[in-house]
């Protein structure tokens, strides 16, 4: 057994579990040792253990300030990397758009972000970029959603895409959520920056179907307290009954007043 800790290297990015010996804490900086070298991050779990199977990697060390100031130096230096890098994007023509660039603390290892609509040759690219900055280059293509996440942007509630302020993963998302809730399926309507589903139509989905059951079904013969009726509608959040009487006016009920007619028994 270990004793592990959660790390995030990115607001909203994936947490990795690493092994340590050195006591640290949620709210740490530290350096950890990563496939791409060393890289700093914080630690958002706290220590617990667990079973190493071999694969797990190591907190090096609680983060100084020399790391610290190191860390920001190289995200500075990514920014002026990534406006160089997309002026040959241009010149070599390729149909791919730069999203973000990372060092890693030594800056040995530059990893850029980009999107596109299929697969790029960017093998020339790597290799300009290369003989610039003289690193080792690493493209990684990621989809949509990913990419609002990285960007950023106003959602249409007028507040900060939920992916690039709090959201780590992405859960899935049918437009079946957007029926239950009828919702109009405009597109337009229920689609976020990334041209995908809105990911809040999941965020209130479980409500919507506990509370869809303590409706009566449409068609639903019912008595009211304007008389007999039939179900046409219902607000699951308002608890209320739309139903059309027997005049063919509509009219909405709150739950509790609208009973289930009785079964006529069988002759």
């Amino acid at each position: 057994m270990v004793q592990t800790v959660g790390v995030r290297f990115r607001r909203t990015g994936k947490i990795y579990t690493f092994k340590t010996l050195e006591e640290v804490w949620a709210g740490d900086a530290v350096v950890v040792q990563t496939e791409r070298g060393p890289e700093m991050g914080t630690v958002v779990n706290p220590p617990e253990e667990r079973e190493d199977n071999g694969s797990l990697r190591s907190v090096l060390r609680r983060a100084t300030d020399d790391d610290i100031e190191t860390a920001s130096k190289q995200r500075h230096r990514a920014c002026g990397v990534i406006v160089e890098a997309r002026t040959h994007v241009a010149r070599l023509g390729l149909s791919l758009k730069l999203l973000s660039a990372e060092y890693n603390m030594h800056g040995s290892r530059l990893t850029m972000y980009f999107s596109a609509e299929g697969r790029v040759d960017f093998r020339e690219l790597v290799r300009t970029l290369a003989s610039i900055f003289h690193t080792r280059i690493e493209m990684r293509q990621v989809g949509p959603r990913d990419e609002s996440k990285i960007v950023g942007g106003l959602g249409q509630c007028g507040q900060e895409l939920c992916c690039h302020r709090w959201l780590t993963d992405f859960s899935p998302v049918s437009i079946r959520m957007a029926k239950e809730q009828e919702l109009s399926l405009n597109p337009l309507k229920i689609s976020g920056l990334c041209g995908r589903l809105l990911c809040c139509l999941g965020y209130e989905m479980e409500q919507y179907v506990e509370a869809r059951l303590k409706l009566p079904r449409r068609g639903q013969r019912v008595n009211t307290p304007m008389g007999p009726a039939q179900v046409v509608g219902g607000n699951p959040l308002k608890e209320t009954v739309t139903v059309q009487l027997e005049g063919d006016a509509r009219v909405e009920f709150p739950l509790d007043k609208v009973k289930a007619s009785p079964k006529k028994a069988r002759t």
